[in-house]
């Protein structure tokens, strides 16, 4: 049986994650809700497949957030069981699942777009490309807010699973704030590996086009 590349792996695994997530969710305005980057970002990742690939570490990382989502889509991040299970064993005040997707929210982001920008050839690798990515990490996280907000005022009381506060009236800074050390911790701990499957893949023959 021939061995699944990082790409595929990665799709299968997406496709998995967001059907499974489907059947009978909690609450299925919040799962189509927090289910829609899956649900975008598949078909982008698969008709940029040729023109655009990416490093197999890109395509696991994204694999795992779109497993993340889904999850968080599945029970509302405030009702997780796993994160249930860590409030109660660390006697937390919340469940802490949603902090973890918005570290995950600026952790695969930061690379995804260190690549685009190294690869086509927006930024070099100098000074300025660390503080750059993470201020749009920090955008995109501040994006996001502010689409919870709008959709807080439409939807109103429906959006409450889906904003996810847990009462706490610092939760969008904490997003904010959460989605920033991802940003940060993925560039600091692993720009040297991306930056040896950068050089790998553009070796092999697949660079942008």
């Amino acid at each position: 049986m021939p061995r699944l590349s990082a790409f595929h792996s990665a799709v299968l695994v997406a496709l998995v994650a967001l059907a499974v997530s489907g059947i009978a969710p909690r609450e299925r305005l919040t799962w189509f809700l927090e289910s829609v980057p899956v649900m975008i970002g598949l078909p982008i990742v698969w008709l940029g497949r040729r023109r655009f690939p990416l490093t197999p570490m890109l395509y696991l990382l994204l694999a795992a957030h779109a497993v993340l989502l889904c999850v968080g889509a599945r029970y509302t991040y405030a009702a997780v069981p796993a994160g249930d299970w860590l409030r109660d064993a660390l006697h937390l005040s919340r469940n802490p699942y949603d902090r973890l997707g918005h570290l995950a929210q600026g952790f695969v982001p930061a690379l995804l777009l260190r690549e685009i920008f190294l690869r086509r050839g927006v930024l070099r690798r100098d000074a300025w490309l660390e503080p750059v990515v993470l201020g749009c990490c920090l955008g995109f996280s501040a994006l996001y807010e502010l689409g919870e907000w709008g959709a807080a005022l439409v939807l109103g009381e429906s959006a409450d699973s889906f904003l996810g506060t847990q009462g706490d009236p610092w939760d969008t800074q904490s997003d904010m704030a959460f989605a920033a050390i991802g940003a940060a911790a993925a560039l600091l701990l692993f720009r040297r590996a991306h930056d040896r499957q950068i050089a790998r893949l553009e070796s092999s023959g697949l660079p942008p086009r």
